[in-house]
């Protein structure tokens, strides 16, 4: 029997329409809606590409969005000026600064730049030490562990006292989640193992898991039989392994998979995540969570 489906597109629609409800009516109490700053430097593709979904979806959830474009040549004290700008700015409650940047820009001074209540991608240092400590603290999750953990929770996968082996240690997804799924609270207060690339016998601890998170950026590296029967498989790998010609457009598009071997895994698991399809929508749907979230905790609401 094949695996349940964990669909990113399904649930990325959901969350969208409970932040445009949630938009209107603070909007008619308060008179005000989240405003949210993208600065992208230079004219890098993939980034345009990534700033222009980003700009949509602020716009269809009822966002004030701002698109600050800047020459590849800005200066690295420029750059922090116009930070600045938008730090004192009311009207803004969340800033991106979209990556990479050139390299005469230090990346780590300019995300450590912006305010932390701000930082709605949850980057700076200030907002992983409110992530470590957990529970009020926490601000802003970084999103795209945050859309994991959404994930699994309207799933319906049982996490409390659950085995969690997360593989892969990076800031943006494995530490963090990491840390997320041992938290007490919803989706959480579960036993957590991070391994790598680098572990022993890393098919021992994956098989051990009742949710498996994968992360490591490695094409099909989590094989059937490392899966436990009736697991929960959350794939975030998206690696481009060739290219096809697409039957819509008849251009060449990239062959994505994740680290998990999906179609074999799928008849083992009890849910699992696709690629494409799974986590990737998430990560911008829970970017404009935070930059909500940013206004709420402004306006003192719960």
């Amino acid at each position: 029997m094949s695996a349940k489906l964990i669909l990113g597109t399904e649930i990325r629609e959901e969350i969208l329409e409970e932040i445009t409800a949630e938009v209107s009516q603070i909007k008619a109490k308060y008179g005000k809606v989240p405003g949210l700053v993208t600065i992208l430097v230079g004219e890098n593709p993939a980034s345009i590409s990534y700033v222009t979904l980003k700009i949509q979806t602020a716009h269809r959830v009822g966002f004030h969005e701002v698109q600050d474009s800047q020459p590849i040549d800005i200066s690295e004290e420029d750059l922090l000026a116009l930070i600045a700008k938008y730090n004192k700015d009311d009207s803004i409650n969340g800033i991106l600064v979209q990556l990479p940047l050139p390299k005469h820009i230090d990346e780590k001074k300019v995300l450590n730049a912006i305010d932390p209540d701000k930082d709605v991608d949850g980057f700076h240092p200030v907002n992983v030490g409110r992530l470590m400590i957990g529970g009020d603290e926490v601000k802003f999750p970084p999103c795209t562990p945050a859309g994991i953990q959404e994930m699994i929770i309207r799933a319906g996968v049982k996490t409390s006292g659950a085995e969690v082996v997360v593989v892969g240690r990076s800031n943006i997804v494995g530490k963090p989640i990491a840390n997320m799924m041992l938290q007490k609270g919803k989706g959480a207060n579960a036993t957590v193992t991070i391994v790598h690339t680098g572990t022993k016998d890393l098919a021992f601890h994956c098989k051990r898991a009742d949710i498996l998170i994968v992360a490591a950026g490695v094409p099909d590296l989590v094989k059937p039989e490392w899966i436990k029967p009736g697991a929960c498989v959350i794939d975030v790998g998206v690696n481009r392994v060739g290219e096809k010609i697409s039957e819509k457009t008849g251009k060449k598009i990239a062959i994505l998979k994740g680290d998990v071997d999906f179609e074999a895994a799928k008849e083992i698991a009890g849910s699992i995540t696709p690629v494409p399809g799974g986590v990737g929508p998430m990560t911008i749907t829970m970017l404009m969570l935070n930059t909500l979230k940013s206004l709420k905790f402004k306006l003192g609401i719960n």
